[in-house]
């Protein structure tokens, strides 16, 4: 089978619904999240086309989505691979730990 982007068009466009609806994200318009969800799929699906063996998935990421491309199990009537987009989220009024000293016993 040819992987395409085209073949998680349905996928993107859940994702967009949502992130419109649910997710403000000071760094992406809507329009740039599109372009970054598609040019993230296109990354998961060349993980996923290349990945070792025994291995079931392809992930692309950055700071703001994760995406990724899961192999269907054998008993599925799939002849695509599973796709997971998620967002990343965090809060402005999340605590960023501080580095902790490393205790070394001697």
């Amino acid at each position: 089978m040819d992987l395409t982007v085209d073949l998680f068009k349905a996928e993107i466009a859940d994702a967009l619904r949502a992130y419109d609806k649910y997710i403000l994200c000071l760094a992406k318009t809507p329009e740039d999240c599109e372009g970054a969800l598609q040019r993230l799929v296109e990354k998961a699906i060349k993980a996923y086309q290349n990945r070792a063996p025994g291995l079931r998935h392809g992930i692309a990421l950055d700071n703001q989505v994760t995406i990724i491309l899961s192999q269907p199990p054998e008993d599925s009537m799939l002849d695509k691979p599973l796709c997971g987009i998620y967002f990343n989220l965090s809060s402005p009024y999340h605590k960023k730990r501080s580095a902790q000293p490393v205790k070394v016993e001697r």
